[in-house]
């Protein structure tokens, strides 16, 4: 079975495109203010408007206000969201809307138990520790770390390139990969050539 490609932090139509068009199956929207991908609710609402049919949304939050989800759901229509900071199962499931849980993962994570108290999660997306950094770091972590009999379909990111995403799917067969800083020119702004390369070589694995 083909793994599933997400292309993270889409800020640009143009990048929109490239990643569609190069057959990635989910992109990402990030609404944290502190990171460099960071989009506005009306700049997302404009991106989605042009996203093609069987290419799914997901909205990427850090630690965010009830308030501020909400709004976000009230203009964009996304198809799932992923929770990337401190949130308790129960903050994660109050929207309704199916969801992802990511974990930062070091030596001392427990991924058992992530699995089971975010029982609801459709999948937890696994990404590198790196300190006060609540992930798009580019860094990449110990694969070996992820427990063989993990009851929850893992979605592989951090310091995934074209260049290694093979041997990431190969050596840890996750359902999805997931790649932000991996397929950028610079900080924010894709390259087009790098997102073909990437999901070609993932869905080659």
């Amino acid at each position: 079975m083909a793994v599933r490609v997400k292309i993270c932090g889409i800020t640009r139509l143009q990048d929109l495109h490239a990643a569609c068009d190069a057959g990635a199956d989910a992109l990402g929207f990030v609404f944290y203010e502190k990171s460099p991908r960071h989009v506005t609710i009306e700049t997302a609402a404009a991106l989605l408007r042009e996203l093609p049919p069987f290419v799914q949304s997901v909205g990427l939050f850090v630690n965010a206000e009830p308030a501020f989800i909400e709004s976000v759901l009230q203009a964009v229509p996304l198809d799932l969201l992923q929770f990337h900071g401190d949130e308790t199962p129960i903050d994660c499931a109050r929207y309704g809307r199916p969801y992802i849980k990511a974990v930062r993962v070091n030596r001392d994570t427990d991924l058992l138990k992530y699995a089971a108290d975010f029982d609801a999660a459709r999948g937890l997306l696994l990404d590198a520790w790196v300190p006060g950094v609540p992930g798009g770091t580019g860094e990449r972590f110990d694969w070996r770390l992820i427990p063989p009999d993990l009851p929850k379909l893992v979605i592989l990111s951090g310091g995934l390139t074209p260049d290694n995403v093979a041997e990431a799917v190969q050596g840890v067969r996750p359902w999805a990969v997931d790649v932000s800083s991996g397929v950028e020119a610079i900080k924010g702004i894709k390259d087009a050539h790098k997102i073909a390369q990437f999901i070609a070589k993932a869905k080659a694995s």
